[in-house]
C-alpha cells in the first residue's frame, strides 16, 4: 500500500531553486532516511509533500484535506518549540485532536495510544511534570511521543534524534523500525550516517537539487557519493549489529 506518492516535485524560493523533479513512493513497513548535507533541501522536501509551503507537483498528501492529511500522516518538525506550561500527558495527548470530534473528551482508545507512545520513549517517570521545564533532550522525547500518539499509517520526522543522548538516539531509531514492523512506515530526516545506515531499510540522497540516489543503505552510501554530495571520506565495515559508518576528513583537506 502506498502511503505516500510524490511526482515531479519542485520548490523554488527568493528566486532561488531549492528542488526539482524529485519522484518517490513510500510504501508500508519502511524506515525511509532522507539524507543530505545541510542545504539540500530536506526539510523544505518534506513541508512540500505535506502541502505546507508552495510547490510544483503532485503529492497525494498534499491533496488531502487538512483534517484527512492529518490521520494520513503526523508531522514533526525540527524547530521544537512548546508554548504552554502543560503536562507531559497533557502534551502527548495533543496528538489525538485529529481523531477527536468538537468538544469530546478523549476515550479509552486514546488514553491507551498516549500511553503507549508515553513508554516507548520511557517517559513514565515525568508524565506528570512540565513540559517546558525539561531539558531540549527531554521535550524532544514527548513531541516525539505526541507524534506516535497520532498514530498514523506515516510519521514524517524533521532531525527528531537531534540533541538527544546516544541510547535514546538509537531507541528511537529503533521505535522507528518497530513501527515499519507493524505495517508502518516513517520518513526520517538525518544527518548521521551510521544511524541512518544500520536503521533505515532504504535511503534518498538529496543533493544537488535533485535525488542523487534512492535504494538500499549499502547501494546509497558509496565512497564516491559520499566525496560528491558529502565531500568527505568515511570508514565502512558491516558488524553483527549492522553496518557503521564513520566520518574520516574532508576532501581536500591536508591538515
Amino acid at each position: 500500500m502506498t502511503l505516500l506518492s510524490v511526482s515531479g516535485l519542485s520548490v523554488t524560493q527568493r528566486n532561488r531553486e531549492i528542488f526539482r523533479d524529485v519522484s518517490f513512493q513510500i510504501g508500508t513497513g519502511e524506515v525511509v532516511g532522507l539524507i543530505g548535507p545541510n542545504g539540500a533541501g530536506k526539510t523544505t522536501l518534506m513541508r512540500a509533500a505535506l502541502g505546507m509551503i508552495a510547490h510544483g507537483g503532485d503529492s497525494t498528501l498534499a491533496d488531502l484535506t487538512p483534517h484527512a492529511r492529518a490521520k494520513a500522516a503526523a508531522w514533526m518538525p525540527q524547530s521544537r518549540e512548546i508554548a504552554w506550561p502543560v503536562s507531559v500527558e497533557t502534551l502527548v495527548m495533543l496528538g489525538r485532536l485529529p481523531h477527536l470530534g468538537p468538544y469530546s473528551r478523549p476515550s479509552a482508545e486514546d488514553h491507551a495510544r498516549v500511553d503507549e507512545a508515553i513508554a516507548w520513549m520511557e517517559l513514565e517517570q515525568m508524565r506528570h511534570r512540565t513540559a517546558t521545564r525539561l531539558s531540549g533532550g527531554e521535550q524532544a522525547r514527548v513531541l516525539i511521543a505526541r507524534a506516535l500518539a497520532q498514530g498514523t499509517p506515516l510519521l514524517m520526522a524533521d532531525e527528531p534524534i537531534a540533541g538527544l543522548d546516544p541510547a535514546h538516539q538509537i531507541g528511537t531509531m529503533k521505535i522507528f523500525a518497530q513501527m515499519a514492523a507493524h505495517g508502518k512506515s516513517v520518513l526520517v530526516s538525518l544527518h548521521d550516517l551510521g544511524l541512518a545506515a544500520r536503521h533505515c531499510t532504504r535511503l534518498i540522497m538529496l543533493g544537488q537539487g535533485r535525488i542523487i540516489a534512492d535504494g538500499a543503505p549499502e547501494d546509497v552510501l558509496t565512497p564516491a557519493r559520499l566525496a560528491e554530495i558529502f565531500h568527505i571520506t568515511a570508514w565502512y565495515q558491516n558488524t553483527e549489529h549492522g553496518p557503521v559508518y564513520q566520518p574520516l576528513d574532508v576532501i581536500g583537506r591536508t591538515d
